[in-house]
C-alpha cells in the first residue's frame, strides 16, 4: 500500500512538473485572472483590482519613458488613478522594476491621441497611422530618464518589462507585432528614441498568447528604411 501511494505520488509530480514545464495552463489561467494576480519574476502594486479581461478594449501595446525623477512612478501612478482618464498610462515602472496598476483594466487614460506619425521612419506605419489609438493601446509608462532623456530604463526595468509584456499579450490576446514603442507611432523628441529598446526587446521575446511560456528571441524587428530616402 505505502509503494502504491509513493509511485502514485510520484506519477502526479511528474505531470505536474511537465505542465508547470511547458508553461500551461497556470500562466494563462494566471494572467487572465481576476483581482491581483502576482506572476513569478514581476512586482505589481494594484491601485485598482482586475477584472473579466474581456471587457478590456486592448488590441496594442505602447511602451512609453518618462523623465520624472527616480522614485517619481509610485506619486504618477496615484495621480493618474485620481483622475484616470486624464493624460498619462494604465502602468507605471519605476527604477527598481516595481510595476503599479493605475486604474481600472478598462478606464481609457489619454495617452496622446497617437498614431499621428506616417513617415516610416521606424516601421511600415500603414498600418498605425490612426489606428494605433488610445482607445484600443494599453500604455505602460517606464520612469526616470531625467534630467538625460537619453539614459535607458534600468535593468530592473528591462527585466521587469518582459514579464510584463507577456502578462499583457496573454491576458488580452495581443502578438507580438502589436508592441509598439511611442517612437514608432508618434512623433516626439528628437533627442531620443522613446521606448524603442524596450519595445524590441518585447517583440525579439516572440510570445504568443496561448503558449504559456516565451519561445526562444527570434530578432528584433528591423526598422525600415524612412519614406523618400
Amino acid at each position: 500500500m505505502i509503494l502504491a501511494r509513493l509511485l502514485l505520488a510520484g506519477l502526479v509530480f511528474a505531470v505536474s512538473f511537465g505542465a508547470h514545464a511547458q508553461g500551461e495552463p497556470g500562466f494563462a489561467r494566471l494572467a487572465r485572472s481576476a483581482g491581483q494576480p502576482q506572476i513569478p519574476g514581476l512586482r505589481i502594486v494594484y491601485l485598482a483590482p482586475l477584472g473579466d479581461p474581456a471587457q478590456a478594449p486592448w488590441k496594442n501595446i505602447i511602451l512609453h519613458q518618462t523623465e520624472g525623477p527616480p522614485g517619481a512612478a509610485r506619486g504618477m501612478a496615484h495621480a493618474q488613478a485620481k483622475n484616470p482618464t486624464k493624460r498619462g498610462v494604465t502602468l507605471w515602472v519605476e527604477t527598481d522594476g516595481t510595476v503599479y496598476w493605475s486604474v481600472p483594466e478598462t478606464a481609457i487614460p489619454t495617452q496622446g491621441d497617437g498614431a499621428n506619425r506616417n513617415d516610416n521612419k521606424y516601421i511600415d506605419n500603414s498600418k498605425t497611422y490612426r489606428q494605433v489609438i488610445r482607445t484600443n493601446s494599453i500604455g505602460i509608462e517606464f520612469n526616470g530618464n531625467a534630467p538625460d532623456v537619453r539614459v535607458p530604463p534600468t535593468q530592473e526595468q528591462f527585466a521587469a518589462s518582459l514579464v510584463l509584456v507577456r502578462f499583457l499579450q496573454e491576458r488580452y490576446g495581443i502578438p507580438a507585432d502589436r508592441i509598439y514603442a511611442h517612437n514608432w507611432i508618434d512623433y516626439k523628441d528628437a533627442r531620443y528614441c522613446e521606448g524603442c529598446e524596450l519595445a524590441q526587446r518585447a517583440r525579439a521575446q516572440g510570445y504568443r498568447p496561448g503558449q504559456g511560456e516565451p519561445m526562444p528571441a527570434s530578432g528584433v524587428m528591423t526598422p525600415v528604411a524612412p519614406a523618400g530616402r
